[in-house]
């Protein structure tokens, strides 16, 4: 481990809280995706076994998001270690997602209050469900869920990997979690392409997603939620999900605010079962999107300074 990782992990974590991703900024994760779109039509022409295309497709866009990111950092190297350790500042700053997610929720929580259309529209671009039907609070539970699982997989896990291997690794993860949400989906058309990139991703988010769930819970108590209930509930609902980890955050949450998550919801127009987590003690309201954002705030919080204690103790 790098002695400059988690200081530069700190230091972008600081600017993703303050700035998040600007509008004005092309994001690495759009070229990401770019070269993925790129790449899945040019092994579809080719044919062949989709499932060696889609592990060709993986295998390619972490090789060459590593070695791009790697080419950056080294030629910032060549100009200085100040330059160098912006880069890495800036590499990391832009692998986190914790403002943007909350704003995202925060946009989902505003548009409710103009109506359930506004609230259906803009759920839309943080969701893979079919939003066309959801009532106002199916619109807050899919916003608290989101903001949840990606306390995992856009902060805890980013941040992980940059403290392990600096911002090469956190980017090899990134190009990972792109692939995941663009083509590991149980469809006819990604259920073979996508499982490569969907098994990665979970192999990647395994360790993270239980780093979350107890951090999350533990957040409860400064956020001024049911920690206790945080607990309870992980403990009992962490394997109820079609996924290995999601429901380590999720249930976390929903302990904590007293809620329930999950449950069945339409995917391309099928419906998909899923468990229910947490109990349903009460309605969802629009203010547990605010603490859903309050609590990966403080979960990654936690998780920044528990690195930075390791630094000072051990690395330094």
């Amino acid at each position: 481990m790098n002695s400059l990782f988690i200081p530069a992990l700190a230091c972008g974590f600081l600017l993703d809280c303050i700035l998040g991703d600007p509008e004005w900024l092309y994001h690495p994760v759009r070229l990401i995706g770019r070269f993925i779109s790129f790449t899945e039509r040019r092994l579809r022409a080719r044919g062949g076994n989709l499932f060696v295309s889609g592990c060709i497709l993986t295998s390619l866009t972490v090789l060459v998001t590593i070695l791009t990111s790697a080419l950056i950092l080294r030629l910032l190297h060549l100009l200085g270690p100040v330059p160098h350790f912006a880069g890495m500042v800036i590499l990391n700053w832009m692998g986190l997602a914790a403002r943007s997610m909350c704003i995202e929720a925060r946009h989902v929580q505003q548009a409710l209050s103009r109506g359930l259309t506004e609230g259906r529209r803009q759920i839309a671009r943080i969701v893979g469900r079919d939003t066309e039907t959801l009532s106002e609070e199916e619109i807050i539970k899919a916003a608290v869920e989101t903001v949840a699982e990606n306390t995992t997989d856009g902060v805890i896990s980013p941040m992980f990997y940059s403290a392990i291997g600096g911002p090469v690794l956190l980017w090899a993860f990134k190009a990972a979690s792109t692939l995941d949400s663009m083509v590991g989906y149980k469809n006819e058309k990604y259920l073979q392409l996508g499982c490569c990139s969907a098994r990665l991703d979970d192999v990647l988010n395994y360790i993270p997603a239980r780093i979350t769930g107890p951090l999350m819970a533990l957040a409860a108590i400064p956020a001024g939620l049911d920690a206790r209930n945080a607990f309870r509930i992980l403990r009992r609902d962490h394997a109820r999900h079609q996924s290995p980890n999601c429901a380590y955050s999720e249930s976390a949450a929903a302990g904590a605010l007293h809620i329930q998550l999950g449950g069945t919801h339409n995917y391309f127009g099928r419906p998909v079962v899923k468990p229910t987590i947490g109990d349903a003690d009460r309605p969802a309201d629009k203010r547990d999107i605010l603490s859903a954002c309050r609590l990966l705030y403080l979960c990654s919080g936690f998780f920044l300074a528990f690195l930075l204690l390791l630094y000072l103790m051990f690395i330094r």
